[in-house]
């Protein structure tokens, strides 16, 4: 503002120059541009000094708010930066993630922890780019500066007081011009009075000449010539009064007209000095608009690329992901089933069986162990899809969606092997009931709903291990953006899938 106020020196303006290059965003062209606009404003502010319609303090306002919208958004560097560090995660992991494709063949022959880990890697990739595109959605929405209402709102004002100065200076020129001819009448009107009164002095003088020739002619009638003599005289006294009383006023009406005339031309310069600054201020705000919708336009241009290339690989993790969690779980349907037939034609046996089991003893424990391993790996599948699932058909507003068939296809057979898993009717395991088994070998088989069962049979070690390490990475999560909430239905679906029932 001390800028605009006085008009700066060549070392104000280097320094000046150097302030710019560090706070406004663009390059030299750009630096240069509002630091003529500037030496502009402080050129028309020089010669600005009585104010009419507009307030000095208002145009400094509207020169101030014009220049935040060219500064250097420390958010957006903030953005930027993580965003960075993301794609080079992403990039890593995208690595990982191709050197890894063969050793999904073997996915479900490990432990379970190893597959639970596994799971988890493929979550923190899902919620890299979950972040991402919260960063380039929030990238999306920084702007400095005025908004283009607020900013049509300041140019159209001073447009507005601009041409109603120029209408003030139309209309005080036409009352000069008006009261110049009123000046010109009165001017005439007193020459012509003035002609009149002195022609009557002299007619006066001549008839007082005439009457003192008489008084000594005619001493005869002197008595008479006295009184007419001091009747002219009184007459000559009057009209010369009248003339001075009529010179009085007519001085001071000439007075006001010139006293009213160069107030009217003071008036007159004080607008078109201000006009000058007006249409200064909004040379000045148009061009600083400009640059700002250009570097904007670039900024919105940058992310949706960046959204739509981000938002096709992610689809494409998920295809690959998914089509890996068929083919693994598909053959392993007639795995647990089989098992399933053998814990419940064992089951059924009844003595003969528990008999057989005293000479086998770890045959049926051996079978309900991978029955359990399975059906954990069940779980915790399905809940990574179900995960994945809502991920994909539920974005945020602005992210980009490619639409695939096959997506679709592999969701809708996974979903067709989950409905056939949770068909499957749960044997009693004797390894999560010893003491009940042993006491009440009659007991009825648990009328728990599929799901509910498949919910309880996780280890309890492998259920703790898991939930502790998504809650710790949720707590961590929440620290950095409010944004962050879009992946939370990922540790709300762990959890729920994840607690054991009573």
């Amino acid at each position: 503002m001390t800028q605009i106020l006085e008009v700066p020196n060549e070392e104000e303006v280097s320094l000046f120059m150097e302030i710019l290059r560090i706070c406004i965003a663009g390059g030299k062209e750009v630096h240069e541009t509002v630091m003529s606009n500037i030496m502009n404003l402080a050129v028309a502010f020089s010669n600005y000094v009585e104010e009419v319609l507009v307030k000095r303090e208002e145009l400094l306002q509207y020169a101030q708010a014009a220049i935040k919208g060219l500064k250097i958004n420390v958010g957006l560097a903030r953005i930027d930066a993580e965003a960075c560090s993301l794609k080079e995660k992403l990039g890593e992991m995208k690595a990982l993630q191709n050197s890894s494709t063969q050793g999904h063949e073997d996915f479900f022959q490990k432990q379970t922890t190893a597959m639970i880990e596994a799971l988890k890697e493929a979550l923190g990739l899902v919620r890299l780019y979950s972040r991402l595109e919260a960063l380039l959605l929030k990238k999306k929405t920084l702007s400095n500066g005025d908004t283009p209402q607020l900013h049509a709102e300041k140019v159209d004002k001073l447009k507005v007081l601009s041409e109603s100065l120029s209408n003030s200076t139309s209309k005080a020129e036409k009352r000069i011009l008006e009261q110049r001819v009123q000046k010109e009448e009165a001017v005439s009107f007193r020459i012509a009075k003035a002609n009149e009164v002195s022609q009557q002095e002299k007619e006066l003088e001549a008839a007082i000449q005439e009457l003192e020739k008489q008084k000594d002619e005619l001493e005869a009638e002197l008595k008479k010539v006295n009184a007419s003599l001091i009747a002219a005289r009184v007459r000559l006294r009057n009209a010369r009064e009248e003339r001075e009383h009529f010179d009085d006023a007519s001085n001071q009406i000439l007075l006001q007209l010139t006293s009213k005339e160069e107030e009217i031309s003071r008036s007159i310069a004080s607008c078109r000095v201000e006009a000058d600054v007006v249409n200064a201020w909004i040379h000045f705000l148009e061009d600083t608009w400009f640059l700002q919708t250009t570097f904007h336009e670039q900024k919105e241009k940058q992310v949706n690329g960046e959204l739509e290339r981000y938002g096709e690989y992610f689809v494409n993790l998920v295809t690959h992901l998914l089509s890996a969690y068929k083919e693994q779980l598909r053959p392993s349907i007639s795995r647990i089933r089989q098992l399933v037939e053998s814990l419940s034609s064992s089951e059924r046996s009844g003595e003969t069986a528990k008999d057989e089991s005293q000479k086998a003893p770890n045959q049926r424990r051996n079978l309900e162990e991978e029955y359990l391993n399975l059906e954990s790996k069940f779980v915790s599948t399905f809940s990574v899809v179900g995960s994945m699932k809502t991920q994909i058909y539920s974005p945020n507003e602005g992210t980009y969606r490619k639409k695939d068939e096959r997506l679709k296809e592999l969701f809708d057979d996974l979903e067709s092997i989950r409905e056939e898993f949770e068909s499957m009717e749960r044997p009693t395991l004797e390894l999560e009931n010893p003491i009940l088994n042993s006491h009440s070998p009659s007991t009825p088989k648990s009328q728990k709903s599929p799901w509910s069962r498949l919910k309880s049979s996780l280890n309890k070690k492998d259920q703790k291990k898991l939930k502790f390490e998504l809650e710790q990475d949720e707590d961590e999560e929440s620290l950095d953006y409010e944004t962050d909430e879009i992946v939370e239905w990922e540790y709300d679906a762990f959890e729920k899938d994840l607690k054991p029932t009573n």
